[in-house]
């Protein structure tokens, strides 16, 4: 068939995807828009009020606002070690969950930091953090690890969407003119000559290894905030290890949920099948087991001490969190993997609830290295009034971390409003892969 054809029949293909609208995704739309207004509004009342509004006090200064920081952070660095695993080794199917996994990293690097900003007391004199920087500090070069990402992120998921951009540029006659005015800047004057699509897939695969290395070093500085601490809890040397695990569980979750619901949804059975699922979830198992053992590592390491602080830590666990130290680290580790681990039970919803278990599994986590911790001074508490010493988030922590997820899945939503969720480009290049190995396979025939 001609390249030109096929790429004409994809835009169709996909442009209910664009362009359409449905009761449903106007619904949806408009609750992810009602949740983060209801987030700006709390937010106003933080600056106005100050931090008092806040379960945050003197003792425990971090609450879930650093705890979904760390979340999205992680998130967004498995997704570009994924990511970029999947495109530098070629994978055979990365081209049904790649864009995917690209948009996740970039949204997460977008959302996540803006949490760091709730926690500052004191916006007005954030430019201070970029003009007086102390290069020892590791939230330094925390900082500087997250914008590198960012920008190397953003450049990489900008040069997997110029293919996409120029099909979409040179068959979108029927598209409202600020569509194809829009396609024709983005696209960049691509042409998908023999030429341009080689130097483009050399950029492409150079910028996904220097992305696994970003992802590996980004992720090891935030480790690094907490371990090189004396704070019991934190200070580990296993931290940064543990954080990179912690990090591709969570990520490979979001993606199976993420994968889900565009299938089901958007009626893409037959690019996001059941193989991709198994695939992704057998991904899971293994990292599940390696989160198990070095979560058993570090508590057990804790309590063999029989160090104070150590135990003093555990017993705020184990009085105080004790539903959610089982649901982080029993049920959120060992529910996938008994899912996972049986051949029978890997179907595409047990995969999926697989994955949102150990989501929510993965947030408690980071509650609990939080928290607790904090709650549980190296230093003796001289108040003992217990709203100093106990934390327990206010309704304008909840609503800012709801309206936080909504500004994901919203900015998601327009994105795949821009460009198809599942790479035209990419389908090409796999046909024309293919053609050439039918072609060389008839030749070695005759």
């Amino acid at each position: 068939m001609d390249v030109i054809q096929r790429k004409r029949e994809l835009v169709k293909e996909f442009s209910p995807m664009l362009v359409g609208s449905s009761v449903l995704l106007k619904t949806w739309v408009g609750l992810l828009i009602a949740i983060i207004l209801v987030g700006v509004i709390a937010f106003i009342i933080q600056i106005v009020k100050g931090h008092e509004v806040t379960g945050m006090r003197d003792n425990v200064v971090w609450g879930i606002y650093i705890i979904n920081f760390i979340f999205f952070v992680c998130l967004s660095y498995s997704g570009a070690f994924i990511g970029g695993i999947l495109h530098f080794f070629k994978t055979p199917w990365k081209n049904s969950i790649l864009r995917i996994v690209e948009i996740i990293t970039v949204l997460s690097l977008i959302i996540g930091p803006i949490f760091i900003l709730l926690c500052i007391g004191r916006l007005d004199r954030l430019h201070y953090l970029f003009i007086y920087p102390r290069i020892q500090s590791p939230i330094t070069w925390d900082i500087i690890a997250i914008i590198t990402d960012l920008i190397g992120c953003f450049i990489y998921l900008y040069l997997t969407f110029i293919p996409d951009f120029a099909i979409l540029r040179d068959n979108s006659e029927d598209t409202p003119a600020w569509r194809q005015k829009l396609y024709r800047s983005l696209a960049l004057n691509y042409q998908d000559t023999t030429s341009q699509r080689e130097r483009l897939h050399k950029i492409t695969r150079t910028m996904s290894a220097m992305i696994i290395v970003l992802a590996i070093i980004a992720y090891t500085v935030l480790a690094w905030i907490f371990s090189l601490t004396l704070q019991p809890g934190w200070n580990s040397t296993i931290f940064a290890p543990y954080f990179i695990v912690a990090g591709l569980y969570s990520g490979v979750g979001v993606i199976i949920i993420a994968m889900f619901l565009i299938r089901k949804y958007f009626k893409l059975d037959h690019y996001i099948r059941k193989v991709h699922f198994i695939g992704a979830g057998i991904v899971l198992l293994v990292i599940s087991l390696l989160f198990g053992y070095f979560t058993f590592s570090e508590y057990f390491s804790r309590w063999f001490s029989h160090k104070i602080h150590d135990v003093n830590l555990l017993n705020t666990l184990f009085n105080r969190y004790f539903w959610e130290f089982i649901f982080a680290n029993y049920i959120g580790v060992l529910v996938p993997i008994i899912i996972l681990f049986f051949k029978k039970y890997r179907t595409i919803k047990s995969i999926t609830f697989a994955a949102v278990i150990a989501v929510l599994g993965l947030w408690f986590n980071r509650y609990l290295i939080v928290v607790p911790t904090l709650e549980t001074p190296y230093l003796p508490i001289q108040d003992t009034r217990p709203e100093f010493i106990h934390y327990s988030a206010t309704w304008i922590e909840w609503a800012l971390s709801f309206a936080g997820i909504a500004a994901f899945v919203l900015f998601f939503i327009l994105i795949m409003k821009l460009v198809p969720i599942i790479p035209m480009s990419g389908i090409i290049d796999n046909e024309r892969e293919q053609k050439g190995k039918h072609k060389i396979t008839t030749q070695n025939r005759k």
